[in-house]
C-alpha cells in the first residue's frame, strides 16, 4: 500500500510534535545521517484519516502508543512545503511527489520517556534523540522544511502555552 499523492502532487502527511510535560520537544536524528534531526512525520495510507496516521507513526517511528500521549492541538489546516529538485522522483499510479502537504499535532507525553523505543519498528526511521526547546528546530532543520516547521510552531505555540499553565507558571520554552 503506498502513500497518497493529491493532485498537485504533493503526499499527505501528518507532522508530530511531541512535548515533554514542562514544554520541551522530542527532536529525533534520522538514520544515516548524523546531522538530519527532525520531528517524527509519516504518510497518509488510503482509508487512513490524520489520526490514524498520527498513530501508526507515532507507534512506527517512537514506539509510542496512543496511551502514551494526548493530542493538546492541531493545525487548522494542511501546511505544504516543495521539495528539493534532488529529491523529486516518480511515485506510484504515475504521479509524482513534488513535496508534502502536512497535518500537524502537538502532543503531551504521559507516560514516563522510557517508553520512547526508537527501535520499536523493523526498520527504525530514527537512530537517537534529545528534548529541545521550543524553538530550536526552527534554526537547525534542513532549510526546505523550515517554513513549515515555524508556521506550524507558531500556530500550535498558544495551546503548549495552556498545557504548560496550570504548573509550569509561565513560557519558558
Amino acid at each position: 500500500m503506498s502513500a497518497i499523492i493529491d493532485d498537485d502532487g504533493f503526499r499527505l502527511n501528518v507532522g508530530i510534535i511531541i512535548a515533554s510535560p514542562e514544554g520541551r520537544l522530542f527532536w529525533g536524528r534520522r538514520v544515516g545521517n548524523r546531522d538530519a534531526w527532525q520531528f517524527p512525520q509519516g504518510g497518509m495510507m488510503p482509508e487512513e484519516t490524520p489520526e490514524q496516521t498520527l498513530y501508526r507513526e507515532l507507534h512506527e517511528e517512537v514506539g509510542l502508543l496512543p496511551e502514551h500521549v494526548s493530542i493538546v492541538a492541531s493545525t487548522r489546516g494542511w501546511l505544504k512545503y516543495r521539495l528539493p529538485r534532488r529529491f523529486l522522483r516518480r511515485k506510484t499510479e504515475g504521479k509524482r511527489c513534488i513535496g508534502q502537504r502536512q497535518k500537524w499535532f502537538l502532543l503531551k507525553l504521559e507516560a514516563e520517556e522510557s517508553c520512547i523505543d526508537l527501535a520499536a519498528s523493523d526498520s527504525p526511521e530514527f537512530v537517537d534523540w534529545r528534548w529541545v526547546s521550543y524553538w530550536y528546530p526552527i534554526r537547525k532543520v534542513v532549510p526546505f522544511k523550515r517554513g513549515v516547521y515555524l508556521r506550524a510552531l507558531k500556530e500550535l505555540h498558544p495551546a503548549l502555552k495552556d498545557m504548560r499553565a496550570p504548573s509550569a507558571g509561565g513560557d519558558r520554552a
